[in-house]
């Protein structure tokens, strides 16, 4: 995610996520709802865009609960900025209560 374009909602909310103390994938998915396929590869977008950092629990930890070791994600300084101007673009958005294209019955092409 650049700052140049916009982020998609999917993305919003996996950041969203990790900077309210969600901090590893499989927490994200299950706050979020978004799918593995989602929220990793956003994940790895915003750790390479410089909106997150990431760092591997001990090892040690992860065998004592005998699980794999976990990606634990924290938000960066560009990181909350990029997520505040985000949620004010969506924030500005207003409820639609019917199109006007949805209003008028369609016409047929003949």
């Amino acid at each position: 995610m650049s700052l140049r374009r916009a982020p998609s909602l999917a993305v919003v909310t996996v950041l969203h996520a990790v900077a309210s103390g969600f901090r590893y994938g499989f927490d994200v998915i299950d706050v979020t709802g978004l799918p593995s396929g989602t929220v990793y590869p956003a994940l790895g977008r915003l750790e390479r865009d410089g909106f997150l950092r990431s760092a591997w629990e001990d090892l040690e930890a992860a065998h004592r609960e005998k699980r794999p070791p976990r990606r634990y994600y924290t938000v960066t300084r560009e990181g909350l900025a990029a997520l505040n101007a985000a949620l004010e673009r969506f924030h500005a958005l207003k409820p639609v209560k019917t199109p006007a294209r949805a209003a008028a019955p369609a016409r047929s092409r003949s």
